[in-house]
């Protein structure tokens, strides 16, 4: 069983709250003004009787997020996670008490700012790499509609030099200051390679007056390994933070309650998949529960109010857990796909389109169906 995660935001709730019983209303006021003035009072019977019908759906959600608003109060135990920098801030919430706190070590925040300094200058140069794939190993990887895209060139040809020359001033002063940071000795070395590296290449860059993309993959392949040992560090402080405070949070509501945890992860598309948290709390849930206690939820940037927006939807997910085994009883996959991310209209739209569906049963579609959106590749065949 899956989990559905889509938000039915409050505003449109309430909205609908102020449209309920209103389309009657309408149909009856256009009625007398097409009596006075000749309107086509079939046209206005059929638009009155659309706006009732219409109507009942906004019922439906007004009540369904008065259900949810109610049920977010009783959601325990509950933790939510919001990634971020440092590792993530946890939140559990277990009868009505909350506790915040980040569990994971500053040797985490320390090895990802190193390691991200590869991307730091990427972001300034990358308007001025060209918008041609080069002749590398990786060329083929690499879109050349995204890369026309990103190497746009900018307002200026030199319009990273300054960007690039402040950012080296950064860099220096982390450089000059690592020492004094007490990192670990391995970390420390793999940090100086990293910083070393892309302080020659800007000074190079600054030099020449000129980046490109050769260039620029020279300098990231020359401060990988060091790179890499800075994820292994972040790595272990991470494991270590998360199933510290787990075993502390577990030991603290009890294994009976823990059972039956939710965990709701907030991150950004890129890291939804195989988030780094939930990898590590899968480990410290019931195993019988992690398909459908730990919730990805990704979105376009962090919530002001992470922990509402968690359970805001996870009151969701559980209503719509019990909804669809009560309005589908008796079709087990219509009700699977309420209870999750699939839209219950899917493997309708499937069968329509000619393609399998979940349970393996097909549609043949009319003849010509679906020749709107297709297109030739390359090879001159049809898709």
């Amino acid at each position: 069983m899956t989990t559905r995660r889509r938000l039915l935001g409050a505003a449109a709730a309430t909205g609908a709250m102020a449209t309920l019983g209103s389309a009657p209303a309408v149909a009856a006021a256009a009625e007398a003004a097409g009596a006075e003035g000749g309107v086509d009072r079939a046209a206005v019977g059929r638009n009155g009787a659309r706006e009732a019908i219409v109507a009942v759906n906004d019922g439906t959600r007004a009540h369904y997020a008065a259900l949810k608003s109610d049920l977010i109060s009783r959601l325990s135990p509950v933790l939510v996670v919001q990634n971020d920098a440092k590792g993530g801030r946890f939140t559990l919430i277990h009868d009505g008490s909350r506790q915040s706190l980040h569990p994971v070590a500053e040797v985490f925040e320390l090895a990802k700012s190193v390691s991200h300094v590869p991307l730091g200058v990427f972001a300034i140069v990358a308007p001025h790499l060209g918008g041609r794939v080069p002749h590398l190993p990786n060329g083929c990887r690499i879109d050349p509609h995204d890369l026309a895209m990103v190497a746009s060139g900018g307002a200026a040809p030199d319009g990273w030099i300054d960007s690039l020359r402040e950012y080296a001033g950064t860099l220096t002063a982390a450089r000059r200051r690592l020492d004094e940071a007490g990192l670990p000795p391995e970390m420390a070395g793999a940090s100086a390679r990293v910083l070393d590296g892309a302080l020659r290449f800007i000074g190079e860059s600054l030099a020449s007056g000129s980046v490109d993309i050769a260039a620029f993959e020279d300098f990231s392949g020359s401060v990988y390994e060091g790179i890499r040992t800075n994820m292994a560090y972040a790595a272990e402080a991470q494991i270590a933070g998360v199933e510290g405070v787990m075993r502390r949070w577990r030991a603290e509501i009890g294994e009976e309650e823990w059972r039956d945890l939710y965990t709701v992860v907030l991150s950004q598309w890129a890291t939804s998949v195989r988030n780094q948290n939930s990898i590590i709390i899968s480990r410290c849930m019931n195993p019988a529960r992690v398909a459908t206690h730990l919730i990805d939820l990704p979105a376009a940037e962090p919530p002001a109010d992470p922990v509402f927006v968690a359970l805001d939807n996870l009151a969701r997910i559980v209503q719509d857990n019990i909804a669809a085994e009560l309005v589908f009883p008796s079709d087990p996959a219509a009700a699977d796909a309420l209870k999750g991310p699939q839209d219950l209209l899917a493997d309708e739209i499937l069968r329509r389109l000619g393609a399998s569906t979940a349970d393996g049963t097909a549609y043949s579609a009319p003849a010509g169906a679906g020749d709107a959106c297709s297109f030739a590749r390359r090879d001159g065949s049809r898709g």
